[in-house]
């Protein structure tokens, strides 16, 4: 491996180390701190100083490294859920997804809904990754899908969008449906794609489908799987949470890139 890319990988791997600490002194019964306001500060200032060293050593706009199909995984894991229970996903699921669609909205000139046909339809793209879970495992697949650049080009963000928020299939204990977000950077990047295929087969269930995110250069909790809407932001202040994401509303950083 080269020296550049077993960097990446080393920051990476920290990341998701210190990520699986915090999630443990949550489940430990430091939930209450979680919640205080010197607590958020202090994640948020993480948060700031990983973004902050991340854009010192390495562009926006580099790629995560990419395999040969020789590296692929013999078993590409389904992790969190694996089968969204809501009735209107089973009843998606039960008809092969064909009345599916794709809500586009938000901050746009043109707000649209795309069927997982016209998805297809578009430019797409394949790519090799490996998958890092915070959890401490990894695993590498091959990912077929469109790139967010192309839906975004046809629904023309206005000037106000910052961020891409997923909304999804599978509900949360809260109740609400699961929820990831990127930046307009991200979003925008050549490897985030809409995955409707892993290895070179339909996308199962398990794993995210009809389609799922892959923005390869953060952490596993940041690829939303079920995705049924993309919502367009300013912020996320009338979001769930408001953190940007539905892990991001238990004490994890938003940013979780290389």
């Amino acid at each position: 491996m080269p020296r550049d890319a077993k960097t990446r990988f080393s920051r990476r791997r920290m990341l998701a180390q210190l990520l699986t600490g915090a999630g443990a002194v949550l489940l430990a019964g430091c939930e209450a701190a979680s919640r205080s306001p010197w607590f958020a500060k202090v994640l948020g200032l993480g948060e700031h100083v990983t973004r902050g060293a991340q854009r010192l050593v390495t562009s926006r706009r580099s790629m995560a490294q990419e395999f040969d199909e020789a590296d692929l995984s013999p078993e590409f894991r389904s992790n969190g859920t694996s089968n969204p229970k809501s009735a209107a996903y089973q009843a998606h699921a039960s008809n092969a997804f064909a009345d599916w669609a794709l809500q586009v909205d938000g901050l746009v000139t043109s707000p649209t809904t795309l069927t997982l046909a016209q998805l297809r339809a578009l430019p797409s793209r394949t790519q090799i990754t490996r998958h890092d879970c915070v959890e401490g495992w990894s695993a590498i697949g091959k990912w077929t899908g469109v790139p967010l650049k192309e839906v975004l080009s046809r629904v023309v963000p206005l000037p106000g969008a910052r961020f891409a928020v997923f909304h999804c299939a599978d509900p949360m204990p809260s109740g609400d449906a699961y929820y990831e977000s990127i930046d307009m950077e991200d979003a925008y990047h050549p490897q985030t794609i809409l995955a409707y295929e892993l290895n070179d087969a339909v996308l199962p269930i398990a794993n995210g489908a009809p389609i799922r995110l892959r923005v390869e250069r953060q952490l596993g909790y940041k690829h939303a799987k079920y995705v049924m809407r993309i919502e367009l932001v300013e912020s996320f202040d009338k979001i769930a949470g408001g953190k940007g994401g539905y892990w991001e509303d238990q004490g994890y950083q938003w940013f979780a890139g290389i």
